[in-house]
């Protein structure tokens, strides 16, 4: 008997909980609570006109004249909440922009992405795939994110400086290639005596005129 009682008083706490969380959804007008991601990015109550791209929909036309001003009708997406000038909350505005794509836009206007297996010092000077995307407050056709070759201009620490002041005083010994991370090299130097003196006069004109880099292909600091 008392088995039989167990599983109907399980079922009847199911009920309940089952008729609080009908009656919650109900209070709560069924509506979800789940905050969009864009909304991270929104500042709340600032200009619409200096919302990110991402909080905002413009209706763009790609037939606008190339570097022209142009003016695009703009509405917040939403749970986005932003103020005119007079600080009156609005939901409809207008944009002002140049007439351009993102990916001609200046080049202080996005960010991209750095390579550190690409060779900073060679002949020709070697170029690498970046993805880069626009920065949150600027506006332009066409997609925000787009591939764009760049130079290589990375860095890993090594000063110039440093690099040759080292070829001047130790080079005889091998400290500057050493440094550079050329360790093949720098033993060379080293058991012959910098060249005779040779390599050494050598090596302070190639460092001196930027020449003769880190090993890694990065670019002096």
């Amino acid at each position: 008997m008392a088995a039989g009682v167990r599983p109907l008083r399980g079922l009847r706490v199911l009920c309940r909980l089952l008729l609080f969380l009908s009656q919650f959804c109900i209070l709560s007008g069924g509506e979800s609570t789940e905050i969009p991601p864009y909304v991270m990015k929104c500042p709340s109550n600032g200009l619409c006109s200096r919302l990110p791209a991402d909080c905002i929909d413009c209706t763009t036309n790609f037939s606008c004249i190339y570097g022209k001003p142009v003016t695009f009708d703009c509405a917040v997406k939403p749970s986005v909440t932003c103020v005119d000038q007079d600080f009156k909350s609005q939901k409809n505005f207008i944009i002002n922009m140049t007439c351009r794509f993102c990916w001609q836009l200046p080049e202080t206007d996005y960010e991209c992405s750095n390579s550190t297996s690409c060779m900073t010092v060679s002949c020709p000077r070697q170029r690498y795939t970046a993805n880069c995307t626009v920065r949150d407050h600027i506006h332009c056709l066409g997609n925000r994110t787009f591939p764009k070759m760049l130079h290589c201009n990375w860095t890993g620490g090594y000063k110039w400086s440093t690099a040759l002041a080292l070829s001047i005083t130790l080079g005889g010994f091998g400290a500057d290639r050493f440094y550079l991370g050329q360790w093949r090299e720098g033993l060379g130097k080293l058991f012959s005596f910098g060249g005779l003196g040779i390599w050494t006069l050598i090596d302070v004109l190639l460092i001196g005129v930027g020449y003769v880099g880190p090993a890694d292909g990065s670019l002096y600091i």
